[in-house]
């Protein structure tokens, strides 16, 4: 007769653990019942009569699990009461401190779950899956309240109140030059009609210069615009919304009579119509990349792109944009009677060189007014000088730092003593690269048939036409002179002052009256003749 072993402490857990394992299979199989088995199971039982015994036999499913499909609807994964992490244990406080932590770091120099995954790697040991990390980081930043994603609410615009200004930057061809360009967005919040106009900056003049052209786009004025917390419109930023503004702005605002609401700081979604507008612009607008010999080129082909836009109907919306905006325009502002003027003036004193330094870059005047103080007008294009009243030089305005404008016109007296410097002179060479090519010709014949020094001091002459006579005149005059072999700035001169179209011709003397025959007989009276 055998005896029967009783199983060993280690086979008896080895065994239960087997039968956990096999009932937790079972259970599974019976939460993965398909919709097919559950039809099935319902119409033999309730229209064949078949017996849940039998039903059990044909299916394989537990009693149990026929039962439930029987007494209610289709069974469903049933939801885990908690998550469980077998490898990442003890690891999970390690994470939770860190995120913890995480809270009173800048944000963007906070843990991300890959950091986090390499940093339990590195200290400590751990070896589980980069997969398994993110999973319990994602559901313990919501668990601990880090990092949360934003809650945006739709809103419903009111028509004519408001619009969202921003800068947006990008790069344009200015006369075969790469160049990086601003531009500056207005869309309306109601009708997503937007305005668009590009500068070479960003400054509080071409900040005003863009509201003044965007205005008399619209037809009007928004009663109030939102902003970002720049440097143009904002001096202070204080608690909350409380902002301290730059007094020229409220001055220009207050002009034209709008308010202004400023965003909080780091948050530009509170205007995140123009945000997207601005992306929009430089990628449909700006590609391919603009080739324009200015700026105002530019902004004309802006403009033509703004006045296209509108034909499509915004998301949620029952009428197209011009649609909207038709009936959004009666309810603005009136545009006042004259534009806001936007000249800065200054005053600055003109430097040996003949320059007047201004915003870092340099602008002629004429050498006479060395040591002068004028006055300026400083516009977003131009800069007017003037000195006791009467403008004495204008110029394009230039951006960036330590440029110049120099006119040679200013410069031709001085070098006219000093002949040496004309080769060198910065005017000249500037001049010398656009000027016609017989100007060239001239010069040089000049300095053949009188000298080098000579030849120059004449050759400026001809060089000071231009002050009063147009450039195309004296360029006419100029190659008369080369084809009839003229080498004096005297005979250019008298080219240009008699050879012009206003060059008075002589009447015919048919067309005068007839002459008077004159008295000879008086003659002998004065000789002492009788």
């Amino acid at each position: 007769m055998t005896t029967q072993k009783s199983p060993t402490p280690q086979k008896t857990s080895g065994m239960m653990a087997g039968l956990i394992v096999k009932e937790a299979m079972i259970l599974e199989v019976e939460r993965m019942i398909g919709m097919g088995e559950y039809e099935y199971i319902r119409l033999a039982h309730r229209v064949h009569g078949r017996s849940i015994r039998q039903i059990q036999r044909e299916t394989g499913h537990d009693r149990k699990t026929i039962r439930k499909a029987l007494e209610g609807e289709a069974l469903k994964y049933a939801p885990r009461a908690q998550q469980p992490y077998p490898v990442l244990g003890a690891y999970r406080e390690v994470i939770d401190q860190w995120l913890r932590e995480d809270k009173e770091e800048p944000k963007k120099q906070r843990h991300t779950a890959r950091r986090i995954y390499h940093r339990l790697v590195g200290e400590y040991g751990f070896q589980g899956s980069e997969s398994a990390i993110r999973h319990y980081v994602r559901e313990a930043r919501v668990r601990l309240g880090v990092g949360n994603a934003q809650v945006f609410i739709p809103l419903d615009p009111e028509c004519g109140q408001e619009a969202e200004v921003d800068w947006g930057n990008g790069v344009a061809y200015i006369k075969g030059v790469r160049t990086g360009i601003k531009f500056l967005c207005m869309r309306s919040r109601y009708s997503g009609k937007h305005f668009v106009r590009a500068y070479l900056c960003e400054r509080q003049q071409a900040f005003f210069d863009a509201h003044i052209h965007a205005f008399s786009f619209f037809g009007g004025i928004f009663p109030t615009l939102v902003y970002d917390n720049l440097s143009s419109a904002i001096k202070d930023i204080l608690r909350g919304r409380q902002r301290i503004e730059q007094e020229s702005f409220v001055k220009f605002r207050s002009y034209y009579t709008f308010g202004a609401r400023f965003c909080n700081v780091n948050s530009g979604h509170e205007k995140g119509g123009v945000e997207g507008m601005v992306g929009y612009v430089r990628r449909n607008y700006l590609v391919p990349i603009p080739c324009v010999e200015n700026l105002e080129e530019l902004n004309q082909r802006l403009l033509t792109d703004c006045l296209a836009f509108g034909d499509h109907r915004i998301s949620g919306r029952d009428r197209t944009v011009n649609e909207l905006f038709e009936h959004e325009r009666q309810h603005l502002l009136r545009l006042p009677a004259v534009a806001f003027s936007n000249i800065q003036t200054r005053t600055g004193k003109i430097n040996p060189y003949s320059t007047l330094l201004v915003d870092k870059n340099h602008y002629s005047a004429p050498a006479r007014f060395v040591g002068f103080t004028v006055h300026i007008n400083l516009g977003i294009d131009r800069i007017d000088i003037f000195w006791d009243g009467k403008k004495i030089a204008t110029h394009p305005r230039v951006f960036g730092n330590n440029k110049w404008q120099l006119d040679p016109q200013h410069y031709l007296e001085v070098i006219r003593q000093r002949p040496g410097s004309f080769q060198t002179a910065r005017p000249i060479l500037q001049w010398r690269q656009v000027w016609p090519g017989c100007l060239e010709k001239l010069l040089e014949r000049f300095q053949k048939t009188q000298g080098e020094t000579d030849g120059i001091k004449d050759f400026i002459s001809v060089l000071m036409l231009y002050r009063d006579h147009r450039a195309d005149e004296v360029q006419a005059a100029i190659e008369l002179a080369l084809e009839n072999h003229i080498s004096s700035s005297e005979g250019v001169k008298h080219i240009l002052l008699h050879s012009g179209p206003d060059t008075a011709v002589s009447a015919p003397l048919s067309n005068w009256p007839a002459t008077i025959t004159p008295n000879v007989t008086v003659y002998g009276q004065l000789g002492g003749v009788r």
